[in-house]
């Protein structure tokens, strides 16, 4: 097995056997993304998609989470005072790198929800392929809740996948959703008892593993044409349209609110 971490450690990275296992490891924050895990995730993924002797990618987070979304403090919040008023730092709002190397991978990508997937961490299980999921799995696209839109997944793969209607109340409400309903809806190919997750996850990809690898690449880049297109273009309009509502007081409240653990009280401006 070979292994390439960082010195901070925030994604671990491993392969074995054909498979790369991607790793989320900020537990200690559920796996919230900061500015440094965005940079490994996306170094990760880039990565397992250039190197020959991988054939299928798994990411997950280590427990009890996948991934919570962003640090809202390091990245939302950004300096204490913010909450109270101060301007966003919105200048270095660019999770889009992390998103389109996960799209742009080549290799089969397998997401294992071992706990929450909320705001962009559902969107990183929207990346995937296949996503198999926990138990103890939530969902959310909790993006509305803080007075901003979703990145791309909620916008280009979402809707592709659940369908347009039950996408548009998961992204107008945020409601989350349990591990049942994300099979239910067709979110999940699988729910399977959480102590077993890996073994399942690790399984699938061996099975992929072991067929051609550049009819794999095909497969996966035929898939893409036809369910979902370019995401460019919608990638460079959500980000865009982050950073201006990353400018108004609601979302502000709305970071607010979750700091100071209250309900938000939103004024359309």
């Amino acid at each position: 097995m070979t292994e390439q971490t960082s010195a901070a450690d925030d994604v671990l990275y491993s392969v074995e056997d054909h498979v790369a296992t991607i790793l989320l490891n900020r537990p200690h924050r559920r796996n919230a993304l900061n500015w440094n895990a965005y940079a490994q995730l996306e170094a990760a993924l880039k990565a397992a998609s250039a190197d020959p002797e991988v054939r299928c990618v798994i990411v997950s987070g280590a427990d009890p989470a996948f991934c919570s979304g962003d640090d809202v403090l390091e990245i939302m919040a950004g300096p204490k005072s913010f909450a109270a008023g101060t301007t966003a730092p919105t200048v270095n709002f660019q999770p889009t790198p992390a998103a389109m190397a996960a799209l742009e991978c080549e290799k089969p990508l397998i997401a294992a929800v071992n706990g929450a997937a909320i705001g962009w961490g559902m969107e990183l299980a929207l990346f995937a392929d296949i996503r198999i999921a926990s138990d103890k799995a939530r969902f959310s696209e909790m993006f509305i809740k803080r007075g901003l839109v979703c990145d791309v997944g909620g916008f280009y793969r979402l809707p592709a996948i659940v369908g347009p209607a039950k996408a548009a109340e998961l992204l107008f409400t945020g409601d989350i959703i349990d591990a049942a309903e994300a099979e239910r809806i067709s979110l999940v190919s699988a729910v399977v008892p959480h102590e077993r997750l890996m073994e399942q996850a690790r399984a699938m990809a061996s099975r992929i593993a072991a067929n051609p690898p550049l009819a794999l690449r095909y497969m996966k880049a035929g898939l893409q044409k036809s369910a979902y297109g370019d995401p460019r273009e919608m990638g460079a309009w959500a980000i865009a349209t982050i950073r201006r509502l990353m400018e108004t007081e609601d979302h502000k409240e709305g970071v607010a609110s979750f700091l100071e653990k209250r309900e938000p009280v939103f004024k359309g401006r």
